[in-house]
C-alpha cells in the first residue's frame, strides 16, 4: 500500500479525512469559535452531538468540536447544524441536519455527477492501445517495478485485449511508488522519453519490464546498474521503432520527473491507495484482481455504452490469475 495514504479507509472516515487535512493546511483560515454560536441550549443533547460526531467519524481526542448556529434547511422537518472541528488554532466546519424534535442527527452529501473526477481521468498524449475510438477506455495506474502490476499486465495482454477484439482501449499512467520500489521513476521516466516518440514502442518496453523485472533488479540489487539496464533496454526499442536516437539519449539522460509527479498527484487526488488501480469508464478496480473481476466491470461499461460484450466470462476465462495487490 502507498505508505503515505490511509484514505478509503471506510465511508465513515471519509468525511474525517477531509476535515482533519483543512484543519491542518496552512491555507485554511483560523477560525475561534464564541460560546456564543452554540443555539444548543440543552447541555445533555449538545453532549449527544459531540459524543455522535466524535464516534461516527473517528475524531481524534485532541481536536475540539463546536456547535454551532441552528438554522432552517430546505428538508422538512429538519434544520441545519453547523459543527465544527478545531486543533491548534485551526478549524474546520460541515453542516449536519438535525431534526425538529431533537431526536435524530444526519449528514446530506451531494456528488457532482458531471464532474466526476473518475470519469475525466486526463489521457492526453498517453500511448494507446488497442482501438483508439473505442466507447470503453481502461484506465491503469501503473508502477513498472510492481510484481503485482506485472500480474495485472499478463492479463490484460493478450487475454482481456484478445477478448474484447477492439471494443476496448487501453492507457497505462504513472505512479511509481519510490517509497519502496527504487528503480520504478526512473522506468516511468524512460518509457515516457520513448512513448513521446513512438507508442507502440512505448507499450514494447512496458511488456518487457513486466515480464523481466527481476532482470531490472539483479542480483546484486545495485541501483546503478538498475538505471544502466533501463536505458540499455529503452535504447533496444530504437531500431525496430524508428527512433531518433539522439533525441531519446538526452531525454534519458536528462530523467525529467515532472510529468511522472503530475501523474503520481493525480491518482492521489483520484484516492489510488495501491497499484495497479485501474479505471474502466469512472469505476474504480483496485489492486490486481482475478481477471474475471475485470472483465464483469468491462461487460458492464460496455452494455452501458449500448454495446453487447463478448460471450460470458466463465466459457473464456484464462487459467491463470494474478495474486491479490498489496504494497
Amino acid at each position: 500500500m502507498r505508505l503515505i495514504s490511509s484514505r478509503l479507509l471506510s465511508s465513515r472516515l471519509a468525511f474525517l479525512a477531509v476535515a482533519a487535512l483543512a484543519v491542518a493546511s496552512a491555507g485554511c483560515k483560523a477560525q475561534k469559535p464564541t460560546a456564543t454560536d452554540s443555539t444548543i441550549q440543552d447541555p445533555a443533547l449538545a453532549r449527544s452531538i459531540e459524543v455522535m460526531v466524535r464516534s461516527q467519524f473517528s475524531v481524534p481526542p485532541d481536536y475540539d468540536v463546536t456547535l454551532g448556529p441552528r438554522t432552517p434547511s430546505n428538508l422538512p422537518g429538519y434544520d441545519t447544524l453547523t459543527v465544527t472541528l478545531g486543533r491548534n488554532g485551526r478549524t474546520t466546519s460541515t453542516n449536519f441536519l438535525i431534526s425538529k424534535d431533537n431526536k435524530t442527527l444526519a449528514r446530506l452529501e451531494t456528488f457532482d455527477l458531471a464532474g466526476m473526477p473518475t470519469r475525466n481521468i486526463p489521457i492526453a498524449n498517453r500511448p494507446i492501445r488497442g482501438n483508439p475510438d473505442a466507447k470503453v477506455t481502461v484506465i491503469s495506474f501503473d508502477d513498472l517495478e510492481c510484481p503485482f502490476c506485472a500480474a495485472m499486465h499478463q492479463e490484460l495482454f493478450p487475454a482481456t485485449m484478445n477478448r474484447y477484439q477492439g471494443l476496448v482501449r487501453f492507457v497505462y499512467k504513472d505512479d511509481p511508488l519510490v517509497e519502496i520500489h527504487p528503480w520504478a521513476m526512473h522506468a516511468a521516466v524512460d518509457a515516457n522519453c520513448i512513448a513521446a516518440q513512438n507508442g507502440k514502442a512505448y507499450w514494447s518496453y512496458v511488456d518487457y519490464l513486466h515480464a523481466h523485472g527481476d532482470e531490472v533488479t539483479g542480483t546484486e540489487h545495485n541501483l546503478q546498474k538498475s538505471y544502466a539496464t533501463l536505458d540499455q533496454i529503452a535504447n533496444e526499442q530504437v531500431k525496430p521503432f524508428g527512433l531518433d536516437q539522439t533525441k531519446l539519449d538526452a531525454c534519458v539522460a536528462k530523467q525529467d520527473e515532472t510529468t511522472i509527479r503530475e501523474s503520481m498527484h493525480e491518482a492521489d487526488a483520484l484516492g489510488v491507495d495501491g497499484t495497479p488501480s485501474l479505471f474502466i469508464d469512472g469505476e474504480h478496480i483496485n489492486g490486481a484482481v482475478p481477471v474475471q473481476q475485470v472483465w464483469v466491470v468491462i461487460d458492464r461499461a460496455l452494455r452501458a455504452a449500448g454495446i453487447q460484450p463478448p460471450m460470458p466470462q466463465s466459457q473464456s476465462a484464462p487459467a491463470s490469475q494474478p495474486a491479490p495487490s498489496g504494497r
